[in-house]
């Protein structure tokens, strides 16, 4: 599974690609090297510090509220119907977001659902940085960061 970061590299190549006249390859016509760039690049942006940053294995725990139940994860999950985090929500996919840490933050992500992904009210389009209080609704589940 690739990273958050190799993700974001990824988007922003295809993004290049799609708007430069020039006929440039596929992300995976590229080289190793050239892939390391684009890697460097994201995580720089990602990171807002001008440098580039290390995935850390671990950080930080995400700890989250469903209805009555708290949860706390310390690596990387999914949420659905079929997700780590189990969603019993007909309106959630089975794979319907994915929760990630990169640099010691936590992201969410919508993996392509049916319904999508709120934040604090507004659908996501692309990886989102959680805070304390958050509010993301998978389905009609509204889940609730108690820290991040």
């Amino acid at each position: 599974m690739a990273t958050l970061i190799e993700r974001l590299a990824q988007a922003a190549y295809e993004a290049h690609r799609a708007a430069v006249p020039a006929s440039l390859p596929p992300w995976e016509g590229i080289t190793q090297q050239e892939q390391q760039a684009w890697k460097a690049a994201a995580s720089a942006v990602a990171g807002q510090t001008g440098g580039t940053i290390a995935e850390a294995p671990h950080g930080p725990s995400l700890v989250i509220q469903v209805g009555g139940q708290r949860h706390t994860f310390g690596t990387d999950f999914t949420a659905g119907r079929e997700g780590s985090l189990a969603i019993d929500d007909g309106f959630a996919s089975g794979q319907h977001a994915r929760f990630q840490t990169v640099r010691g933050l936590w992201y969410v992500e919508d993996l392509g659902s049916t319904n999508g992904t709120s934040l604090n009210g507004r659908r996501i389009l692309s990886a989102q940085l959680l805070r304390k209080r958050d509010k993301i609704k998978i389905g009609h589940t509204v889940v609730t960061v108690v820290s991040a």
